[in-house]
């Protein structure tokens, strides 16, 4: 009985972890991707977009508000200044599920080269995106198509399978569909 109450307190400690923790700044992803429409107050910037041949890229805030969203410039309006749909993955380095997202990311770059830009923040290092976006939790993933809003997802599932069949799906889905 003791070791069920001690496993049930360590995986209620373990879950709670997983969690956004306001005291440290650190919060980890959920298990499932929950879809919410980003309704933006501010405008975003362009950043050069990948390669032809693939590969994520690493954004500051420099690069953001020249590739992705000026909001300094336009804070009250959404626009992309890519030429590409985009991904911007928001993670930490210290994140699990940020650290099986990560590879999947990469992978689906280059499957998607020349038509999907992947962007990464570091949510420990650049503090100021991540607070425009109102992330509390990571891994965070921004869908932003070229014309339209974009939309934000967070967590991942279950398998690296699973996982990388919902951002081929929502890469299709919100990104590439012509509707």
């Amino acid at each position: 009985m003791r070791n069920l109450v001690l496993s049930l307190g360590l995986a209620a400690l373990l879950l709670a972890s997983c969690g956004n923790s306001q005291a440290n700044g650190k919060s980890e992803g959920k298990a499932q991707s929950q879809s919410v429409a980003v309704n933006l107050t501010e405008d975003m910037g362009t950043m050069p977009a990948s390669s032809q041949n693939g590969g994520t890229k690493l954004l500051v805030k420099a690069d953001f508000l020249k590739t992705v969203w000026n909001y300094e410039t336009s804070p009250q309006e959404w626009k992309y200044l890519g030429d590409k749909p985009a991904i911007i993955d928001f993670y930490a380095d210290w994140c699990g599920p940020c650290k099986i997202a990560a590879p999947i990311l990469e992978e689906i770059s280059h499957e998607f080269a020349g038509k999907v830009n992947v962007y990464k923040i570091d949510t420990e290092k650049e503090k100021e995106l991540a607070a425009v976006f109102g992330i509390r939790g990571i891994p965070a993933f921004l869908y932003i198509p070229v014309n339209g809003k974009p939309v934000m997802t967070s967590g991942i599932a279950r398998s690296k399978e699973d996982t990388k069949k919902m951002f081929v799906d929502n890469i299709n889905k919100i990104l590439l569909s012509t509707n």
